[in-house]
């Protein structure tokens, strides 16, 4: 009896993946795709899971053209099972395609990122609206959080919708691009949006609760209203959750800032991002982004100070560090490099848990740089730029039970079937 209790334990150890061992992970580099025609170039590559035994990853990826500052084109479509890891060639999404307004601009969607929502059963898409003027992107602006569903049967995603919101000026420019929401229990979502007046500078960030039935995304209330007095504001934010306690990460012109909450909607004063030793994170003017697993916070961002000056606002390399959840502050001794530099940025990324062992950093190679001519491509050139999707699959040593509590209905497998 004792000799089949310890053949027992040892079993449950195996799976667990040893509770007593220290949280680790090593890094798998891999390229989607990449090749560079010197007249467009792919941005925001952001991938979401439709969960099964072998996970659907559905990737968007948007064109930009070169001669402009963020003019951007459909949305398209690459898709990858998690068995084979093999990718389709991106494919464009007419829903996605620009339509005429009425004053004969042109409006579409950008900062797009797919994640599943398990309640429903659906790859939910959250975004927003840009709306072009003779082809540039208009300076006093209306804008809106833009979401759409994915459909495993037809490949492709439902017309896209926009998020109703409180009929009040300071709405009238609120959108979702490039967040990171989080998912309750209940269905409902804690979706962060950043906001202001059209004609004012200076963005606010807030946390919304919104509601979703599979179809619909209604919003229901909204938390703190955060920003500071500093250039822009505070934008771009980005929400987890980690051992009872939310953490809001937001971008700002001259640093990346930090906020927690006990109850995912009443945030504390935001504070600049520093390391343990006291220092500035050295990020500015871009995104930073999440990757949570049950045993450890981790934070993804680019900074200052990494050889990396010819590379437009430092933003590249990609960093992977951990954050100490108590202090909130990012730990200099465990910051690693998750995507390479080479001379192009890397700003614009997003974050998949692919499965219970492994997630992944998505992110494109935007070939645009700074100098002379801002839409010079050369120099990200000479560095070995060529416009690569880049997957960083972070693969851990212990099971992430985040992932098993947020797969919820496992509808993907008949989806699959009905392709």
């Amino acid at each position: 009896m004792l000799r089949l209790n310890i053949i027992i334990l040892i079993q449950l150890l195996a799976h667990s993946g040893n509770a007593a061992e220290p949280l680790d992970f090593r890094i798998e580099q891999t390229v989607a795709r990449q090749g560079f025609d010197q007249k467009m170039c792919w941005v925001h590559a952001r991938a979401g899971v439709i969960p099964a035994k072998e996970p659907l990853i559905i990737m968007t990826v948007q064109p930009l053209q070169l001669s402009g500052s963020d003019v951007f084109y459909a949305l398209n479509g690459m898709r990858a099972s998690g068995a084979t890891g093999q990718w389709t060639d991106p494919r464009k999404h007419e829903s996605f395609s620009r339509h005429k307004l009425a004053d004969g601009n042109e409006r579409t969607v950008c900062d797009f990122t797919p994640k599943w929502h398990a309640t429903s059963g659906r790859l939910l898409g959250t975004g927003h609206t840009v709306v072009y003027e003779n082809n540039r992107v208009k300076h006093v602006r209306p804008r809106e959080t833009a979401y759409a569903v994915y459909q495993p049967d037809r490949g492709e995603w439902t017309n896209w919708r926009t998020l109703e919101m409180p009929d009040e000026v300071r709405f009238k420019n609120a959108g979702a691009g490039s967040v990171q929401r989080w998912d309750l229990p209940n269905g409902d979502i804690l979706l962060p949006i950043y906001f202001k007046a059209p004609d004012k500078a200076q963005y606010s960030t807030t946390v919304l609760r919104c509601t979703f039935d599979g179809e619909t995304l209604n919003y229901v209330e909204h938390g703190s209203e955060l920003s500071v007095n500093n250039q822009r504001g505070l934008y771009e934010p980005s929400v987890t959750r980690f051992k009872g306690r939310y953490y809001l990460t937001m971008r700002n012109d001259d640093h990346g800032y930090i906020s927690t909450s006990e109850d995912g909607l009443r945030y504390s004063a935001p504070r600049r991002w520093s390391f343990d030793d006291g220092t500035v994170l050295g990020n500015y003017n871009t995104q930073q982004h999440w990757v949570t697993h049950s045993d450890g916070l981790f934070l993804v961002y680019t900074r200052k100070g990494a050889n990396n000056d010819h590379v437009f606002r430092h933003r590249a390399p990609l960093f992977i560090a951990r954050v100490d959840p108590e202090k909130v502050h990012v730990i200099r001794a465990s910051e690693r490099i998750l995507v390479p530099e080479k001379g192009a940025r890397l700003g614009n990324f997003g974050v998949t848990e692919v499965s219970e062992n492994e997630t992944w950093v998505t992110v494109t190679e935007w070939m645009q740089t700074t100098g002379p001519n801002p839409f010079d491509f050369t120099v990200p050139m000479k560095h070995g730029a060529d416009n690569r999707i880049w997957v960083a699959k972070i693969k851990w040593n212990k099971p992430n039970r985040l992932v098993a509590q947020a797969s919820g209905p496992q509808r993907a497998d008949d989806a699959r079937q009905s392709r």
